[in-house]
């Protein structure tokens, strides 16, 4: 069982990591947050501020069934590592608090888990805290997150250190009821079985519907308790096997994993955790993996028993830790390669890479205080962004600076500290500022001839460029015929695709303003090469010329990331609190006040959030309580901003030629 643990930060989800380990007999002693002797909170920097910041691995065995448990970061600036989880996850544990309630990062976290049909058990924590309230969380619960939730008991004594959960005996009939009439909305049979009378239907009947529809989804177990004392645990200990599946895999099929977590060993070599999903892989094998890249494995360990064991292969279900594929990156899938048994090549295939959450919103410049150290802060950087892919390094070689995309303030703190820690470079950050995005807003074409209009290049390429739907992502299509791409055999068709698909990608990271481009459709409709002379280089090179003038002629508007807040404030203080949003550039909408409390939703640009939390305090003595997540991106009114190019700029064809063709 690959099991996630996913919370708002401070909701207790690394001390439930402890108090399982320890009701499994993986530690001997339960490790404290706050002391930083937690067993998943490894790095130093984790320790000192007591926040996950990388997801952690650990393993351990619950009666027949071993399950690999994977702690996750709750704080929103790191939910890019969350993300990267999801995709391997069989089942999840959603902590909540039991004083706080549902947070902005539950909502987040549930919304996903939900879409990607992740089957969910939710764990309402510190019931031994004062103001912990059951009733009053299972109504946020079905409120906020889900309506479809089935408590598994009791609490009593609220608040003190004496709480504790009272699972509900089995056979008690108003438990068994109550379950029924949930389970009976979401399975036609069950359905028919509830409705000719409840007598008909055992305990143990719907217990087992209420299992097999956990394991679909369907409906999320609750259990109370404090990860702290220890109550309720057991409970759910009990719960995760038999409410959640266990992963199911073909060992003798073709070897096929997902890497979603990549780190270096003490000695600099990359290291990647890798879910199978089938097969077998074994030390020794040579591997591909990404775009065409291959690696020969030199060890693998697999997680048991509370750790990382040496062994010679990797099964399909299991997760391990990989080494000697020194070119793997987060999110490559190992896998055999597979042709189309017809030998007909796809031509609309698309590049639709689905995202959980949003994009970083923001970005800064990283300066080192050193000088001389700009050649191994870009190479720290580049390490950190092996390990976070959405740092997403930006080398301006012209103005010769680094940039970094970021989720938070928080996020810079912890890369200007392990930058101090683990490189022994110290820097500082430039002012944060906004990365807005491009979308096409009409539609454009460019042909450039062999041999024709000062193409200096040995190719024909044509590319049209137009909107995609908001929010579906990108799409690269072929529209020519087979004889018109060099040894148009399928494997060179393919691998013909794939590298000018790649080309296209690259080229819209930066738009007519700068900004990246979203939301396209780019399709090649001309393509012309002479032989034997014509090179995969002269359509490389080509590509971004012909692009960029299509993208011209369609034409982008500019977008800025939009966030929705949710505010709780004293009611008194509402006039101090719609100036400081008209001010931040907010769009609140009606405020709604009742008695002593008032709330009030709205948007504001991702460029004010920190701002914004850093003024409510303020503004009401101590007392509001803000949310805010990422929600769409609106187009910029008036100017549009711009961002400085650090490519060849494609679209000045004098200085890219000049840059492209030095030297030929």
């Amino acid at each position: 069982l690959n099991l996630g643990i996913l919370a708002h930060v401070d909701a207790g989800k690394t001390s439930l990591t402890e108090r399982l380990l320890f009701g499994a007999g993986v530690i001997d002693e339960i490790g404290s947050v706050d002391d930083g002797s937690t067993q998943t909170d490894s790095l130093a920097l984790e320790r000192q501020r007591g926040i996950t910041i990388k997801s952690a691995v650990v393993s351990f065995v619950i009666n027949d069934v071993t399950v690999n448990l994977i702690d996750t970061p709750g704080h929103p600036d790191f939910i890019a590592e969350v993300e990267r989880v999801l995709s391997v996850l069989d089942g999840a544990v959603l902590v909540i608090s039991a004083v706080e309630g549902v947070q902005a990062q539950t909502r987040v976290l549930m919304r996903t888990l939900q879409r990607l049909n992740i089957p969910t058990l939710i764990f309402v924590n510190k019931i031994d805290r004062g103001g912990a309230d059951d009733e009053r969380t299972l109504l946020a619960i079905r409120e906020k997150l889900t309506p479809v939730i089935i408590p598994m008991g009791s609490t009593r004594e609220l608040g003190s250190k004496r709480a504790d959960f009272v699972p509900y005996p089995a056979g008690d009939p108003a438990f068994t009821a109550s379950v029924a009439e949930v389970l009976a909305d979401h399975d036609e049979a069950f359905l028919a079985a509830y409705v000719e009378g409840e007598a008909g239907l055992s305990y143990d009947d719907v217990r087992g519907e209420l299992a097999r529809q956990g394991r679909r989804a369907r409906v999320h177990p609750v259990y109370f308790g404090s990860a702290i004392v220890g109550s309720g645990v057991k409970a759910l200990i009990s719960g995760l096997t038999e409410f959640l599946p266990t992963s199911q895999g073909d060992v003798n099929g073709s070897a096929s994993g997902t890497v979603f977590k990549v780190e270096r060993d003490p000695a600099g070599e990359k290291i990647a955790y890798v879910r199978m999903f089938s097969g077998t892989i074994r030390a020794r094998d040579r591997l591909r993996f990404g775009q065409e890249r291959d690696g020969k494995v030199t060890a693998i360990r697999v997680f048991a028993d509370g750790t990382a064991v040496q062994r010679r292969s990797l099964q399909a279900g299991h997760i391990g830790r990989v080494s000697g594929l020194s070119d793997v990156q987060i999110g490559d899938t190992i896998a055999l390669p597979r042709e189309p048994s017809d030998g007909q090549v796809d031509w609309d295939s698309e590049t639709r890479g689905e995202r959980f959450f949003a994009p970083p919103t923001l970005e800064s410049v990283v300066v080192p205080a050193n000088p001389a150290d700009k050649g191994a802060l870009h190479l720290a950087l580049t390490q950190l962004a092996e390990q976070d892919p959405l740092i997403n390094l930006r080398q301006d070689d012209i103005r010769q600076e680094l940039f970094v995309s970021l989720y938070g303030e928080v996020q810079k703190e912890v890369i200007q500290a392990t930058l101090a820690n683990d490189f022994g470079l110290a820097v500082t950050f430039r002012e944060t500022s906004m990365i807005c995005v491009e979308r096409p807003i009409g539609t454009g074409a460019a042909v450039e001839l062999l041999g024709k209009d000062a193409n200096p290049f040995l190719a024909t390429v044509g590319l049209r460029i137009e909107p995609a739907p908001i929010n579906t992502g990108t799409e690269f299509r072929l529209d020519v015929k087979h004889e018109s791409i060099p040894l148009y055999r399928y494997k060179a068709i393919e691998e013909f695709r794939k590298s000018l698909e790649a080309t296209v990608k690259e080229t819209l990271h930066q738009g007519v303003h700068g900004w990246e481009v979203i939301d396209y459709v780019v399709t090649l409709t001309h393509s012309g090469y002479m032989s034997p002379e014509t090179t995969s280089g002269d359509f490389r090179k080509l590509a971004p010329l012909v692009l960029m003038s299509a993208l011209k002629e369609a034409g982008t508007i500019v977008c800025e990331p939009m966030h929705e807040f949710a505010l709780e404030f004293p009611a008194d203080t509402l006039p101090a609190v719609l100036a400081v949003l008209a001010r931040l550039r907010a769009q609140p909408q009606t405020p709604d006040v009742r008695g002593r409390v008032g709330t009030l939703e709205g948007e504001i640009p991702a460029s004010q959030v920190y701002a914004l939390q850093q003024q409510v305090p303020g503004v009401t003595r101590g007392e509001g309580v803000l949310e805010t997540t990422f929600h769409r991106y609106q187009p910029v009114r008036g100017e549009f901003p711009t961002r400085p190019r650090t490519d060849l700029n494609p679209l000045n064809r004098k200085e890219y030629l000049r840059h492209v063709l030095r030297g030929v």
